[in-house]
């Protein structure tokens, strides 16, 4: 019944609500270090965001929303990590059919007030995610462009067990790219990819949706991360969207750095 209700909701689905991932949050013990740290990084600044959850802020580039940063409560245990949200017209029947589906709810549904509705809900293989419900806020202002969010890819113990998930949850196809690595679609258009990572870096990092964001040129952003106090994690290299790097600000929050081949023109 919820898998029903979720496609309906689906199926009807326009204006004013983005498909696929919609926005990108990151929830810190030191916000002023985290705001300094991309700040330095990807030349964003800041202004305040609904605190009804807690003190939060968006970030901006050239005045255009492209992320949001909080303060995550202390005495949670949750971990300091990227969160990629996927846009929805009801949180609800959604946050049902993850139940459905196998997977959890572990916050919400509930309601950021004058920005929208939200849950964090987890797939059947760990990896977190975000549901969200626009009102005065309806996620990225720009993408694609230095700076900005450009992909969001799932990184887990292998595709097969979750694609049917992200199939019944978010009407995603999978279009199989290579071995174990899968790119969703909606209505025949890329949103996000899936890569199955096998059993000991999935045990070893967890599950997880890892966050890309573009950048002018990849090894000059690296060298800047390290220098900022964060770490390269997996260094540059050429992949399946262009040349890409894996970081993590001071924290501990890893996340990616990607030109793109389209940008490159």
């Amino acid at each position: 019944m919820a898998e029903a209700r979720a496609a309906k909701e689906r199926d009807g689905m326009a204006g004013g609500v983005q498909e696929g991932p919609c926005w990108v949050s990151l929830m810190v013990r030191e916000p002023a270090r985290a705001r300094e740290f991309y700040g330095g990084l990807f030349g964003w600044e800041y202004a305040d965001g609904p605190h009804q959850l807690g003190p939060y802020t968006r970030a901006l580039l050239d005045g255009r929303a492209v992320a949001g940063l909080g303060q995550l409560p202390t005495g949670t245990g949750l971990p300091v990590a990227w969160t990629t949200y996927f846009g929805t017209r009801d949180v609800n029947a959604l946050a049902a059919a993850v139940h459905a589906c196998g997977g959890t709810v572990g916050v919400g549904p509930l309601d950021s007030p004058g920005a929208g509705r939200l849950a964090l809900a987890s797939d059947p293989g760990g990896a977190t995610f975000g549901l969200w419900q626009p009102a005065e806020h309806a996620g990225f202002a720009v993408t694609g462009v230095p700076g900005a969010h450009s992909w969001s890819e799932l990184l887990t113990r292998d595709t097969a067990s979750v694609a049917p998930f992200y199939r019944a949850v978010l009407g995603f196809g999978a279009r199989e790219d290579g071995p174990d690595h899968l790119t969703f679609t909606r209505d025949g258009h890329p949103v996000a990819a899936a890569l199955g990572v096998g059993r000991s870096r999935a045990r070893e990092r967890g599950a997880g949706w890892l966050a890309c964001f573009e950048i002018a040129d990849v090894s000059e952003a690296c060298a800047r991360v390290v220098a900022l106090g964060g770490q390269v994690v997996e260094e540059p290299a050429e992949g399946s969207r262009g040349r890409t790097a894996t970081v993590a600000d001071p924290e501990g929050a890893v996340f990616a750095l990607v030109r793109t081949e389209a940008a490159r023109g």
